[in-house]
């Protein structure tokens, strides 16, 4: 039955894409459907989900796509997901860490105290990896991209105000995260060197997705005026598709990437001290879940 989470043989090549009913997600989703992957859409709301799973099967002609809910703000359901996940394919080729937000103006807290923003677009990254590692060590050979930004040029690591309990904004707290996002990944790949697994950071351009849909901050409000500029869903997942399917690039393991090309991103990204540190400071912080 289409939608339901059919039995995958150890052979199959599974895909999981975060926020896979819209945007970027749902366009990289129906691609690496095309491609014959068995496709996991994470999505929080079942209806859009639902719709989104019927138009990829339609597109791509495969009826391997499945869906499971789980809300990313919540460290406790991104936990018992992963170990859903686990139990239910043997083997992952591919993670895609995607679903992010744009914060409001306001800070605000998850019910389990950390910081919105921080929280979705961050601690999800790190702990639904975590939890799929077993299935991804298991795959001939795995990747994991992690959808960052050039807005982390705006960002800034300061191990004493990672969510930013002092001088909140909602600009600092999305570049502060899409920092974290290349942060992580080039840590990632250090302590992934020599296994079947590799990671990657991107930039996917300014692209029209509902990305700030519920954001009521100044930059979520610019953000949805400059829509009519922005790239097409379809242009903007092109990296993520190209870094989830292009063979031979495993030596670019932990690299940032934009328009299917590594770039530079700012230094703090990729300096070894500082991406240890926040590796360690996010571990101690999912230390109970």
């Amino acid at each position: 039955m289409p939608g339901s989470a059919s039995e995958v043989t150890s052979d199959a090549k599974t895909a999981v894409i975060t926020g896979a009913n819209s945007g970027i997600g749902k366009v990289t989703a129906c691609e690496l459907a095309k491609n014959g992957l068995h496709i996991v859409m994470i999505c929080r709301n079942r209806e859009k989900a639902e719709r989104a799973r019927d138009e990829i099967i339609s597109s791509s002609q495969n009826e391997d796509v499945d869906i499971t809910l789980c809300n990313l703000d919540s460290m406790k359901e991104i936990h018992d997901t992963g170990k859903k996940i686990r139990g239910r394919y043997p083997a992952i080729n591919v993670l895609v860490n995607n679903a992010g937000i744009v914060p409001d103006g306001q800070r605000k807290l998850t019910d389990e105290g950390f910081e919105l923003t921080f929280a979705v677009n961050h601690l999800s990254y790190f702990l639904l990896t975590r939890q799929l590692m077993p299935s991804l060590e298991k795959a001939e050979s795995a990747r994991i991209i992690n959808v960052a930004s050039e807005a982390h040029k705006a960002g800034k690591f300061n191990p004493e105000n990672l969510q930013l309990d002092k001088g909140y904004n909602a600009i600092k707290a999305y570049g502060n995260s899409k920092l974290f996002n290349i942060m992580y990944t080039y840590e990632l790949s250090r302590r992934l060197k020599g296994s079947n697994i590799t990671t990657y950071s991107l930039h996917p351009g300014a692209v029209n997705t509902n990305l700030a849909s519920d954001s009521k901050s100044l930059f979520g409000w610019l953000f949805n005026l400059g829509k009519v500029f922005m790239l097409s869903p379809e242009e903007g997942a092109k990296t993520t598709i190209w870094l989830s399917s292009q063979p031979g690039i495993e030596d670019m393991n932990g690299l940032y990437f934009k328009n299917c090309n590594k770039i530079k991103p700012a230094d703090i990204a990729h300096d070894d001290n500082a991406c240890k540190k926040l590796w360690e400071l996010t571990q101690e912080l999912l230390r109970s879940v």
